[in-house]
């Protein structure tokens, strides 16, 4: 009887074990772009990847250099994250990789775009985004001004668990494509833009486009969270094209929780907790020279 109960205790403990394999969570970079200290896909990826370490339950996968050489990576994978640029030249929308983006997708694995990787061109690949991260930035109708977002309400959801009102410049696009009457989409992150921004000074291409200014005074959302018809989830995000701002820790806490929840791993009271020296965020810069 003892033999059949430590066995029966041996089962139960390798089922415990299996059970809590943790998520694979693939990190894809994009090719460096912009100047010193902008885009640096590279750097902040291994960032965040470095922060989640912390967290047992996930296995975080960087892949440099855009789109992975070896698809093979995306097996087993719970969620994936671009951070890349985008528009007609994004990684994901090139050949084939829209076909195996959408077995992802039925597949139920979660979704993370930060900055430029939320842009897509307008036609089948938007119509993509819209299904896939429930909403993209459409050129012509959404616009990328740097302006100081001010983020004074955070709405009471798994991927902003922790996360205090903060403010930081960066180059928060909005405007951005969503779905019809917003279905599945959460809001996560909304600001007022100042008349400068409004006025696209620092657009590209340059503003004013009338229909943004016409609708001064309005809220606009940079960062949401998409439930998509057959459960899987997405997180997207305007923010990030400055890295100094990945030493904001109450945005560096909404993107890592936000990886968690699209991986369907329980976030920690609090949100995941992460610490970045000054000496981190410098370090995996792109040489791009000197600003």
């Amino acid at each position: 009887m003892r033999t059949l109960s430590n066995a029966l205790a041996f089962l139960l403990l390798v089922g415990v074990s299996i059970g809590a394999a943790p998520a694979k969570v693939v990190l894809i970079a994009g090719n460096p772009s912009h100047g010193p200290g902008d885009h640096e896909h590279n750097a902040g990826v291994m960032l965040l990847a470095e922060c989640l370490k912390s967290v047992p339950e996930v296995e975080p996968i960087v892949v440099k250099g855009g789109w992975p050489k070896d698809e093979s990576v995306f097996e087993g994978a719970k969620t994936v994250l671009f951070f890349m640029d985008g528009g007609g030249g994004h990684a994901m929308i090139q050949g084939e990789r829209l076909a195996t983006m959408q077995k992802l997708m039925d597949q139920g694995v979660g979704l993370v775009c930060i900055h430029y990787a939320v842009e897509v061109p307008k036609g089948n690949p938007g119509d993509k985004f819209l299904d896939w991260l429930g909403g993209y930035y459409e050129s012509g109708f959404s616009t990328n001004p740097h302006w100081v977002g001010k983020f004074e309400s955070i709405p009471t959801h798994p991927v902003s668990t922790g996360v205090k009102p903060f403010s930081t410049k960066d180059e928060w696009y909005y405007n951005i494509h969503f779905r019809p009457e917003m279905k599945g989409v959460t809001p996560i992150l909304v600001a007022k833009p100042d008349k400068a921004a409004r006025a696209g000074a620092t657009s590209s291409p340059r503003g004013p486009y009338p229909h943004i200014v016409a609708a001064e005074g309005r809220d606009e959302i940079v960062a949401w969270a998409t439930e998509r018809t057959n459960g899987g989830r997405s997180f997207g995000t305007t923010g990030g094209h400055n890295h100094i701002n990945w030493s904001n820790n109450d945005f560096r806490k909404l993107v890592l929780n936000a990886i968690l929840w699209t991986a369907k791993v329980e976030i920690p009271a609090g949100g995941v907790q992460s610490d970045v020296s000054a000496e981190q965020i410098k370090l995996n810069l792109d040489p791009k020279g000197k600003r």
